[in-house]
């Protein structure tokens, strides 16, 4: 995602939600310095394992699990994001990719981020203006990941194009070649959630081009 492209939607969402820019990029250099060698993995790795590929990319929608029960796993890359990793843990499945936040989901479901990084998925902790203590509190435990942010990208920082966890999966899907992209646990119209999730429920439709 050429970020020129991204700054506009990436500043009418801010306006929407009346978040500050400021935030987010404060969380970005938060976690900028605390990337290592020994932390960080390559692009070409992300690269590797989704391009040409078909992808499957999992929200968190409360029908995640019915709708896997229709996947045969071995046919896919699969991209989950934040809370849909546990439920893929759960059933025994550990996602190729991780996006995650960290401040969606139960420390539970973090524990078993943590568990999927140390059996092979490639995590991509996202930093934004109210996530600095997790972020503080969990990123030294894991040990393959790629930092991202929603503001400008910089050094290691990377910016695919998506604001919420979900369709983040889907950018990073897009920006790195699947054959093809299909849907698991995303529910737009789903009305039972607050006003700023329904909100961002809003904004992940019009992003996805759904």
């Amino acid at each position: 995602m050429d970020f020129a492209t991204w700054e506009p939607i990436y500043e009418r969402i801010l306006e929407d939600f009346g978040f500050d820019r400021t935030g987010d990029e404060k969380a970005a250099f938060f976690l900028s310095y605390m990337l290592t060698e020994e932390n960080t993995i390559s692009l070409s790795e992300l690269k590797a394992i989704i391009s040409g590929n078909p992808v499957l990319v999992c929200g968190n929608a409360p029908g995640l699990r019915n709708d896997l029960s229709e996947i045969n796993f071995s046919a896919f890359t699969v991209i989950a994001a934040d809370g849909a990793a546990a439920v893929l843990m759960d059933m025994g499945i550990v996602p190729e990719v991780i996006c995650t936040d960290l401040d969606g989901n139960s420390e539970a479901d973090i524990e078993k981020e943590i568990l999927a990084c140390e059996k092979g998925s490639i995590v991509l902790i996202h930093a934004h203006g109210d996530n600095i203590d997790k972020l503080e509190k969990y990123v030294p435990r894991f040990k393959r990941f790629i930092a991202t942010t929603q503001a400008g990208p910089f050094n290691e920082v990377y910016n695919f194009g998506g604001f919420s966890d979900g369709d983040r999966c889907f950018f990073v899907a897009r920006e790195f070649g699947a054959q093809k992209i299909r849907l698991a646990g995303f529910d737009f119209e789903d009305n039972d959630v607050n006003p700023i999730k329904k909100k961002k429920l809003k904004w992940a439709k019009k992003l996805m081009g759904t």
